[in-house]
């Protein structure tokens, strides 16, 4: 995964790099200036992190600062990430024009036929693979689609498996957007997924969009919004599948986030109940389904915000329950980016107990974690963690502050919102 952050934190860190090297030279800016010919201004906005410079400027300078390859190296990390982020941006910016189109879309306009199961493997497909690649195909598999909804040249006997077909890839793309930090993109093509589900009068639609919608509203710390979004979801449209558990379930995340004990731990109850006496199953699994190892998963991230010990250590075993299953199932149903989170969840959950040597090692499996799966959500909770740890109660902690440095060395070096 390449999200704008992690394009501009590589070159940040370029800059830093640079900085260190002529500063432990015992050189100036315009001493550096002088001697790769570049302008003393320029420089100060490359160690700032404000740009990244070309290549030339970081051979000539790795040269001028004996370097032996370090700095140009760090550089040509930054410009990868640079030109991935290029790519992914235009991804975006052509999966955002077509939402538009579907959002604005009539009954009248519709003319072609869908994709097939194609969409059922891209839901599952994205528990284990990294957002960017999914994205990418979603994007590809929605813009054949939309062509097709542009079609006047075929009867429209099918357009309400278009329509259904057009929202579930816009779904994909809503949470691809949202995992690589795009709120406003991961909005629009929630946006577009119900609007889909209104035309084709799909209730198992609607309810998994509003989930959707009310998950993308959490990120973004509007809990009112989101709370709304998973009730008026509930209330309206559950019924088929995992579709009651899942909205409850984020109307207890909501209700957590906003203070709500007592009405957090109702809807938890209530959502357990639901998933017993769910009596048929989803259309499509994965991404579109809410596995039991999903529901410990919301449960565990609903409590972590609620204050007291019992909270807390409900949240660390529906957590830890939730990795346990996740991790006795087979590849296909492992929803790894959850699992990551779940043991972030964990470790909070353990810091609240003031457990800070077990959190470090809840904590290992998400510093071992490869660029590319360090999504939003992960440095966005990581954060919390490092924020928690500066209560003053643990200021003359050594296990504290260093989970704290080494989280924000992490921070640093992975994925961010």
């Amino acid at each position: 995964m390449t999200s704008a952050d992690d394009s501009s934190e590589s070159r940040k860190r370029f800059g830093l790099l640079l900085r260190e090297l002529r500063q432990a030279r015992g050189m100036s800016l315009s001493g550096l200036a002088n001697m790769i010919h570049f302008n003393r201004s320029y420089i100060s906005n490359v160690e700032a992190g404000k740009r990244l410079p070309e290549k030339v400027f970081a051979d000539l300078a790795d040269r001028e600062l004996r370097a032996a390859g370090k700095l140009f190296s760090c550089w040509k990390i930054a410009d990868d990430a640079r030109r991935s982020h290029g790519k992914i941006r235009q991804m975006l910016i052509s999966a955002t024009q077509e939402s538009e189109f579907l959002s604005a879309l009539d009954a009248d306009d519709i003319d072609s036929e869908p994709v097939g199961g194609t969409i059922g493997w891209l839901a599952v497909s994205y528990l284990n693979t990294p957002p960017a690649p999914m994205l990418a195909e979603a994007a590809r598999l929605r813009s054949a689609v939309v062509r097709a909804l542009k079609s006047r040249d075929k009867p429209g006997e099918l357009e309400r498996d278009y329509l259904i077909a057009a929202g579930r890839l816009s779904g994909v793309l809503a949470y691809a957007a949202l995992d690589l930090g795009v709120v406003r993109d991961a909005r629009l093509h929630a946006n577009a997924a119900f609007r889909c589900a209104e035309r084709a009068d799909d209730n198992e639609l609607r309810a998994w969009t509003r989930g959707t919608q009310s998950l993308i509203a959490r990120f973004d710390n509007d809990y009112r919004v989101a709370l709304d979004l998973a009730r008026e979801g509930y209330e309206n449209y559950s019924g088929r599948g995992t579709s009651a558990p899942r909205l409850l379930c984020g109307v207890a995340q909501s209700l957590a986030n906003l203070g709500d004990s007592k009405g957090a731990n109702e809807a938890l109850a209530q959502a357990a109940d639901s998933r017993e006496k769910m009596r048929t199953a989803d259309s499509l699994s994965g991404l579109f389904g809410f596995s039991e190892a999903k529901q410990h998963y919301y449960a565990g991230s609903s409590l972590i915000w609620l204050d007291g010990p019992e909270n807390a250590r409900r949240a660390a075993y529906e957590a830890s329950k939730a990795i346990e299953i996740w991790q006795k199932s087979p590849m296909p149903e492992r929803s790894l980016d959850d699992e990551a989170l779940a043991h972030i969840y964990w470790a909070t959950a353990l810091v609240k107990l003031d457990e800070i040597d077990e959190a470090g090692v809840v904590l290992r499996p998400i510093f071992d974690l490869p660029p590319e799966r360090r999504i939003s959500w992960i440095a966005k909770r990581m954060r919390r963690i490092s924020d928690m740890l500066t209560d003053h109660r643990y200021s003359r902690s050594p296990l504290a502050n260093n989970l704290r440095e080494e989280i924000l060395a992490y921070d640093v070096g992975g994925g961010t919102e």
